[in-house]
């Protein structure tokens, strides 16, 4: 039936109903997620902590020729896609990262992109016993780890 209705709408119709349905994510899941990434990197970056987590796990960064900062990107990947888009432009603003860190991060954000969103989505949908989760986690992050490293080869 509702075939039937598209088929009979013009095209701007089509249109503006699309860009309406974009915008509704936009304001409910982007931008909130984005503007909690700037918040949360500006008080890690008041308070010193985000400093602390870069030397502390900043090793895991190195062998990709990224600052230790660049961890929270990936860590905030595994929440959200646009939280880590807003960590990555905060730490951009602040002089932590360049261009070329970016190349080298972006891969990863994408492989391990709200991991966990889709883990409690998709896999609790269809009753993957919870024992697995840890073992799809790992893959997830040796999958983007290793596109990391090849990606700071190329760039």
């Amino acid at each position: 039936m509702s075939q039937v209705s598209n088929q009979n709408k013009l095209i701007t119709d089509i249109f503006i109903d699309g860009a309406r349905k974009g915008w509704n994510i936009a304001i409910t899941n982007t931008i909130p997620n984005v503007l909690m990434a700037f918040v949360i990197i500006y008080i890690l970056n008041a308070s010193g902590l985000l400093k602390l987590i870069g030397e502390y796990l900043g090793f895991i960064m190195l062998p990709l020729g990224l600052p230790g900062e660049a961890i929270a990107v990936v860590m905030a990947a595994f929440l959200s896609w646009g939280g880590a888009a807003g960590v990555l432009v905060a730490l951009v603003q602040e002089g932590v990262l360049n261009a070329q860190d970016i190349a080298v991060l972006l891969p990863g954000m994408a492989l391990v992109g709200s991991t966990v969103q889709y883990m409690g989505r998709i896999l609790g949908v269809l009753g993957v016993p919870g024992k697995h989760y840890l073992v799809l986690f790992g893959i997830c992050i040796v999958n983007a780890y290793l596109a990391m490293l090849l990606m700071s080869f190329f760039v």
